[in-house]
């Protein structure tokens, strides 16, 4: 194999997958009540299409924008029966929102799957119709509707389709196991973006931690036999490599100018979580209604890959499925322990974009007081997006957010670098989040009060006319 890709800066994290690399994902047991959250996606919200006390088919659409435009994406009940609440839960990004509440019930039965459709006979506006319809969406941890990364604005000259295997966070291996177990329909997933879109290369990356699964790859690659060249590119394991901007310019060598998507260098990345739902959509139309996911931890006693329904309370599962030791937690992450969320309690629903759930230890979390910046500058150097962390804090804690805007913070990926490398243990990943919401909410201001003060002025104009 050709030399190892790599982008520049990064971290090297401690990777701690050993205790479910290998393991297959297994099916869990048919949850009693699932929780689905109405919007599980990045765009204009959904509302609730159905009712409490509806009876509810598998694969069933439960909610839709009221108004479907491009950003939106319907949720579709993952298990048969009953609707028993439509009520505001916690939700795994920590914030409160609206959710249905299934409760199973025999004496509802069947699936509302949709007709199989040959992504290579039909047209682009069906093929986007059918991903759309199926609710699919970036599961890498994002949520981007995947119709519309597949649709980039007119002009833009798309070159490669990039399946994003890299899986860089610690703990977290459900990528690896839906590449051992189901590669053949992630490959199809990947020449139906090829079809869609016109492109004729595509590139696999994955992180060289993987490397024993690129002959599984290959052979899939060369048995679809499907029209275009896919090629697999090991890329040299560092943090945050599976970022989508990090590994275009891993495998290519172009970058995202800021600001832009992909699309402007070239370039449509999807997770291969997304690959493999895009290729089921087609293969036997099945809605985006269960996922995988890494659940482990040193916290937890049976840590294993699993295939979840959307809404899964892991909670609920039988308390030794999955052995939470709670005399030993210390904090519970959805996603992984770099970008993922702090929970307050085990409760929250299973999302479309959950790769993991991870219950951990005081020795494997990060909860030192905060210190005063000794100004070493290690969160510059390790700042993949080659950002200044540092004089990004300076400009917040000084409520100068346009300076901050001037030093790039929207174009931060909140990858946790800089946190982790700080050895006074400032939160700046925590403080950039925050700083995008405020600066967003100050340019608003902004614009508010210069429309505000245009239109006094020439109301004041005519009046003096």
């Amino acid at each position: 194999m050709a030399k190892k890709c790599t982008f520049k800066r990064g971290v090297h994290i401690p990777e701690r997958k050993e205790r479910t690399t290998g393991k297959p994902a297994e099916l869990v047991p048919t949850p009693k009540q699932v929780v689905i959250p109405v919007n599980q996606h990045l765009g204009a919200p959904n509302k609730a299409i159905v009712a409490v006390g509806d009876a509810v088919k598998r694969g069933q659409v439960i909610a839709d924008a009221a108004s479907p435009g491009p950003m939106t994406v319907p949720v579709h009940a993952s298990i048969a029966g009953i609707v028993k609440k439509i009520e505001v839960r916690t939700q795994s990004n920590n914030t409160e929102g609206p959710c249905i509440i299934i409760e199973e019930d025999p004496s509802v039965s069947g699936d509302v799957f949709m007709e199989p459709l040959d992504p290579f006979s039909c047209s682009k506006e069906e093929a986007l119709k059918r991903i759309r319809d199926a609710g699919i969406v970036g599961m890498g941890g994002a949520g981007f509707p995947a119709h519309v990364k597949l649709n980039p604005p007119p002009g833009s000259k798309i070159d490669y389709i990039i399946a994003d295997g890299a899986e860089c966070e610690g703990y977290l291996t459900t990528d690896e196991a839906a590449i051992s177990a189901k590669i053949d329909v992630i490959i199809k997933g990947i020449a139906i973006l090829m079809h869609i879109t016109g492109v004729k290369d595509a590139l696999f990356g994955m992180e060289d931690n993987k490397e024993f699964l690129v002959p599984k790859v290959e052979k899939a690659i060369t048995d679809g036999a499907y029209p275009g060249n896919i090629s697999v590119r090991l890329c040299k394991t560092l943090y945050p490599q599976g970022g989508e901007k990090l590994l275009i310019t891993a495998l290519t060598g172009r970058e995202v100018p800021s600001g832009a998507l992909p699309s402007a260098a070239g370039c449509i990345v999807q997770n291969v979580g997304s690959l493999l739902a895009i290729g089921e959509a087609f293969t036997i139309g099945r809605p985006l209604i269960k996922r995988g996911l890494t659940v482990s931890g040193g916290a937890c006693g049976h840590p294993r890959n699993i295939v979840a329904p959307i809404g899964t309370i892991l909670a609920d599962l039988p308390p030794e499925y999955f052995d939470i030791q709670y005399d030993k937690l210390a904090k519970i992450i959805f996603g992984g322990p770099m970008m993922g969320t702090s929970v307050p309690h085990a409760r929250i629903p299973v999302q479309k974009n959950t790769s993991g759930v991870n219950f951990l230890t005081l020795e494997e979390t990060y909860i030192d007081e905060e210190q005063y910046c000794i100004r070493c500058g290690r969160c510059i150097s390790n700042c993949s997006m080659r950002l200044f962390p540092v004089l990004m804090n300076n400009a917040l804690e000084a409520s100068a957010f346009e300076e901050a805007q001037s030093l790039g913070i929207m174009d931060c990926i909140e990858c946790g670098a800089c946190t982790l490398c700080c050895p006074a243990r400032i939160r700046l990943t925590q403080r950039f989040r925050v700083g995008k919401f405020n600066l967003r909410n100050y340019l608003a201001s902004k614009a508010a009060h210069e429309k505000a003060k245009a239109e006094a002025a020439k109301a004041l104009g005519e009046k003096n006319g």
